[in-house]
């Protein structure tokens, strides 16, 4: 049995992004908040994680596991989004402050 073409995409996003954390690490690593240890371990994990759950949510036996996984890594990135989201010299060149359900909201 197949799996819908979406999920294929879903899990080659996932991997290339990945893999993207062992290309041009220090993308990743400057946003990292400073209160986390070893940003540079934290970035290499995290680039492990999605490239292994992207492999696991194609076979059928992991794919349920693997969601989950994606979902758990999701929250535990997110700190990272708020930090990049608030810091303007973290950016990566978008604007302060973010979009929240249509509303623009600024940082101080």
């Amino acid at each position: 049995m197949m799996f819908p073409w979406h999920l294929y995409l879903m899990a080659a996003m996932y991997f290339v992004a990945g893999l993207n954390h062992f290309r041009r690490p220090a993308l990743y690593v400057k946003i990292i908040p400073p209160f986390f240890f070893n940003p540079k371990l934290l970035n290499a994990a995290t680039g492990a994680a999605e490239m292994l759950l992207a492999v696991f949510l194609c076979l059928r036996g992991t794919s349920p596991f693997a969601a989950w996984g994606i979902i758990i890594l999701l929250v535990a990135v997110f700190p990272a989004n708020i930090y990049m989201a608030v810091k303007t010299e973290v950016s990566l060149g978008f604007p302060k402050g973010c979009y929240c359900f249509g509303c623009r909201c600024r940082s101080r």
